[in-house]
């Protein structure tokens, strides 16, 4: 695995918000939006929450008093979230380690994290973590990607990737399709003592109506351009390259590609 495998920088979080974030995100976004604020919890807290995607959605969604507090690890992708909200909005954004809370026990009613697990490297810490900041009660939704054989984005960059550099492919692929084994992840979860363990995998054909926008954001918006510059190439070239493989697996413009996630919704018990 590479040393940047959750570098979210310099211009990583534009690309990744305007070529990913319409296509693989904001469906599943409003999902667990409408997931969290079907209890109306007056306390909530989102990690890896990126560039604000399923911030604004679940500020749309909870109730006009509650209070969201929304972080991640990386500033310039909190920066572009906070492009998304007013001054009159509550919500407040934090650069925080989602293995390392700094907020009292149970603090929020309710925790969210969309495709942010698989980045972390102690999982059962930011467990322990979601479970101590969580009150008795309170609900903890997350989701992670399936794996490449029901998302064949993910499946069509990362072969490009092998057959561009055959010796010494960039690992970024991998690592948000890591997740998707659901037995590991559902021992860490009772090991940090939650109940009510309830499993839904979630099937969308997506439609993209500009395929070279995705293509930069499957290559641009994310640590693999940092990955492929470090191997010697420029980014936009493989990006090229990924955009004509996607053309060839799912046609031009517009197309549409299976995506495929897992969603946990847990309960610390009272």
């Amino acid at each position: 695995m590479d040393n940047n495998d959750a570098a979210f920088v310099g211009s990583i979080p534009d690309y990744y918000d305007r070529g990913l974030g319409p296509v693989i995100f904001t469906d599943y976004a409003a999902r667990m939006a409408d997931q969290v604020a079907k209890s109306n919890p007056m306390r909530v807290l989102e990690t890896a929450a990126g560039t604000g995607i399923v911030s604004r959605v679940l500020r749309d969604r909870l109730p006009a008093a509650a209070q969201l507090t929304a972080t991640d690890l990386n500033e310039p992708m909190l920066a572009i979230a906070k492009g998304k909200f007013t001054s009159t909005d509550r919500v407040d954004f934090r650069i925080v380690d989602a293995q390392a809370l700094p907020f009292a026990d149970g603090a929020f009613a309710a925790m969210v994290c969309q495709f942010g697990i698989m980045f972390f490297p102690d999982k059962p810490k930011s467990f322990a973590e979601a479970y101590r900041v969580l009150a008795p009660g309170g609900r903890y939704f997350f989701s992670v990607w399936d794996t490449h054989r029901y998302n064949g984005f993910a499946r069509v960059t990362d072969a490009v990737l092998k057959q561009t550099f055959p010796d010494n492919p960039p690992g970024f692929y991998r690592v948000p399709f890591s997740c998707a084994p659901i037995d590991p992840l559902k021992e860490m979860l009772i090991e940090a003592g939650f109940t009510d363990i309830a499993i839904d995998v979630a099937s969308i054909d997506k439609s993209v109506s500009d395929i070279g926008l995705f293509a930069s954001g499957l290559i641009l918006g994310n640590p693999v351009s940092e990955q492929i510059r470090a191997r010697g190439l420029t980014p936009e070239a493989v990006r090229d390259q990924v955009r004509e493989a996607l053309i060839s697996e799912f046609g031009t413009n517009p197309t549409v590609v299976a995506l495929q996630t897992i969603f946990y919704a847990v309960v610390k018990p009272r």
